[in-house]
């Protein structure tokens, strides 16, 4: 059945569940095309080597699909942990555990993470991405 909602229609928790469902298909495409074109994506605790931000649709697209494609780690499940809407209803915070397989059964990974996404229009403006530097690292092999 297609999709018949558009972006405008979505609140902060459609676009919650769009974003872990990109993540779980390593999809950069799917991921960036919930971004306003000027959206900040913010790494405050960027592990070495990865950029603090992206900032754009297109920088989020290019950062991700680099990203992605460099890591053997698929992912295999996001337990969300909670999910926090705010005083302001364009903002929702997401506790979640992303938990992926390595490569030839070399067990899985697990990166937790908080995010802070900040919804308008049905479009991500703002992401604060505070993710577990040390495990994402493992993530990249």
């Amino acid at each position: 059945m297609p999709d018949l909602q558009t972006p405008v229609d979505r609140t902060p928790r459609d676009v919650l569940a769009r974003y872990y469902q990109a993540m779980l298909d390593k999809s950069a495409d799917d991921l960036a095309d919930l971004y306003a074109v000027d959206a900040l994506h913010e790494f405050p605790f960027a592990a070495p080597g990865f950029p603090p931000c992206f900032e754009g649709r297109e920088a989020v697209r290019a950062g991700y699909r680099a990203a992605w494609g460099a890591s053997p780690v698929e992912v295999a499940e996001i337990k969300e942990i909670a999910a926090y809407e705010t005083a302001d209803p364009s903002v929702i915070i997401a506790e979640q555990i992303v938990v992926g397989t390595l490569p030839a059964g070399r067990g899985t990974l697990t990166v937790p993470g908080l995010l802070i996404l900040h919804v308008s229009g049905g479009l991500i403006r703002r992401v604060r991405d505070y993710i577990d530097g040390s495990a994402a690292s493992g993530a990249r092999g």
